[in-house]
């Protein structure tokens, strides 16, 4: 139950802010008494969420994986609101197919917006809050504690960003900032929807052993994030009982190593679709990635 935990007069900076958790998170801590700062691609959607939440909501369009321009947007921030109490580096896409069918492009791109990005924003907004003695949250995921076959470079992204926020913990406490890591499982969003539209990554997920097979709702996941934020946790889960996924992590590769090429050869010729027809990214936020490369070729 969500202990709607005051955030009024702070000022919070959230990545990935057009859609899903980042959109649903500003209006949750906005309505906690925060002033937001929104930060993403989609300038259409960024600014319909901004309006969402009121006159000093603001709304900046920066790709995670530009640091030159995410240390200007954070400049720009610190201008409009003097200061930046929290950070939620939350931006991320995914992608799904066999190691040895993926695009390596795609593969990559993955792990530039969800671990390099993340590592850009904490750069970008250090200075600021550590004049605060605010606190950054990582959104990591499911995927770092239980890596499974067919979304490598999103386990492989989730579990590096989870290692870097525990890296980083002890040396910004030197400088009075607190970090923390937050985990969801298999959450309604667009990226989880998108993921859902290719048949092959519907059956697997559905296939997966309860509670990992569900989709969560997005409102109460959001509710425990703004929690956790609220009070500075070291460690956020969306879904409660993720927290007892920590003390038994240690068994994943070997369940997996045993379970997972029997789930892989019960799919039989449906993993050839993937050399068939390789995988983009999934989803609204992927799309708008790459329509944002794109346009910065041309």
């Amino acid at each position: 139950m969500s202990s709607k935990q005051s955030m009024a007069g702070q000022v919070a900076v959230i990545t990935g802010a057009a859609r899903g958790v980042g959109a649903q998170l500003a209006r949750v801590l906005t309505a906690r008494g925060a002033r937001v700062a929104l930060v993403g691609l989609e300038r259409d959607r960024l600014k319909e969420v901004a309006e969402e939440c009121g006159p000093e909501a603001g709304w900046w369009e920066a790709n995670v994986t530009d640091r030159e321009a995410l240390s200007a947007v954070a400049a720009e921030i610190v201008e409009r609101y003097g200061r930046v109490d929290v950070v939620v580096a939350n931006a991320g896409i995914a992608t799904g197919a066999p190691f040895a069918d993926s695009d390596p492009d795609v593969w990559t791109r993955v792990i530039e917006v969800n671990l390099v990005g993340s590592a850009n924003t904490a750069w970008a907004f250090l200075p600021a809050l550590a004049d605060s003695r605010g606190y950054l949250l990582q959104i990591a995921s499911l995927a770092a504690i239980t890596p499974a076959p067919l979304m490598s470079a999103y386990c492989a992204s989730k579990s590096g960003v989870e290692a870097f926020a525990h890296s980083i913990r002890p040396e910004l406490a030197l400088k009075g900032v607190k970090v923390g890591v937050g985990y969801l499982s298999w959450t309604d969003t667009d990226m989880v929807r998108g993921a859902d539209e290719d048949p092959v990554m519907r059956d697997m997920r559905a296939a997966l052993p309860w509670p990992l097979n569900r989709t969560y709702p997005l409102g109460p996941a959001v509710d425990r994030l703004a929690d956790g934020i609220a009070r500075r946790s070291a460690h956020v889960y969306a879904q409660a009982w993720l927290r007892g996924m920590q003390p038994q992590r240690h068994l994943v590769p070997m369940i997996m190593g045993a379970v997972g090429p029997m789930r892989l050869r019960a799919m039989g010729t449906r993993l050839a679709e993937f050399a068939e027809n390789p995988r983009g990214l999934v989803g609204r936020g992927g799309a708008a990635d790459q329509a944002d490369r794109q346009a910065h070729i041309r």
